[in-house]
């Protein structure tokens, strides 16, 4: 009975992530219905599974529960990525600053780890190969999330991570990349190496800022909420999510 009961959780896991996913990457767009029922069949699972977990996404604030009208991908706007990008600045800066202070060499080797992962896809990006996007955000967050890694405070880096992934669902939607994004990621590492937390939080405003204007200079409708897709098309892509 108790083995049960751990594969369940298991498999509620394993969609959760999968789901949390789609909606962070795109796959899932900004306020997309979603019906149980074609739900059920795309991940596998209950309706009554599926329930638990999109209120678990509820609370995360990815996606919008209303009694009568069931529940729908949570919408994006201007205010929404401007406001994450603000909080992102907050924590990011502060976790920093400790991670300089506190970060030992195993730090250092976590740091230049994911550096290297992320330049090496950045540089295939801008040879002009756009199909490891996905990827290359996931190494992003990764680098980012290796920086502040040794500031100390669990609470600190769960609300970063959490933050950081709804900013980067915006950048997914818009399909962004900028070119300056490289070197301000190299100019981070070289920071860390040398301990120098008020150039990196100089160079970690730009970045964000920067990326803030790009974006919505370069995609205003996706953000403003006017992203649309086909029905015919939702459904294919919901069909195609690999398990």
């Amino acid at each position: 009975m108790g083995t049960v009961n751990v594969q369940v959780e298991t498999a509620g896991e394993k969609v959760y992530r999968r789901l949390r996913n789609d909606i962070i990457f795109g796959r899932l767009i900004p306020s997309q219905k979603l019906r149980l029922e074609a739900l059920k069949d795309a991940y596998g699972v209950s309706v009554s599974t599926l329930r638990e977990l999109l209120n678990r996404l509820t609370s995360e604030g990815l996606v919008i529960a209303e009694s009568a009208r069931g529940f729908e991908v949570a919408p994006v706007s201007v205010d929404n990525f401007r406001e994450l990008a603000n909080l992102r600045l907050l924590l990011e800066c502060h976790a920093l600053q400790r991670s300089f202070a506190l970060g030992d060499m195993d730090w250092e080797g976590r740091v230049v780890a994911a550096h290297h992962k992320l330049s090496t896809l950045e540089k295939r990006t801008l040879a002009g190969d756009k199909r490891g996007l996905e990827m290359l955000k996931r190494y992003d967050s990764e680098f980012h999330q290796a920086l502040l890694s040794a500031c100390g405070s669990r609470v600190l880096l769960d609300a970063h991570a959490a933050v950081f992934d709804k900013y980067v669902r915006y950048l997914m939607i818009a399909v962004i990349f900028r070119d300056a994004a490289p070197p301000e990621h190299q100019k981070l590492l070289e920071c860390a190496l040398r301990r120098d937390a008020k150039v990196a939080q100089a160079i970690l405003t730009t970045h964000i800022m920067d990326c803030v204007a790009y974006t919505l200079t370069n995609t205003p409708a996706n953000l403003l909420g006017l992203h649309r897709t086909s029905r015919k098309r939702q459904s294919a892509e919901l069909a195609a999510t690999p398990a």
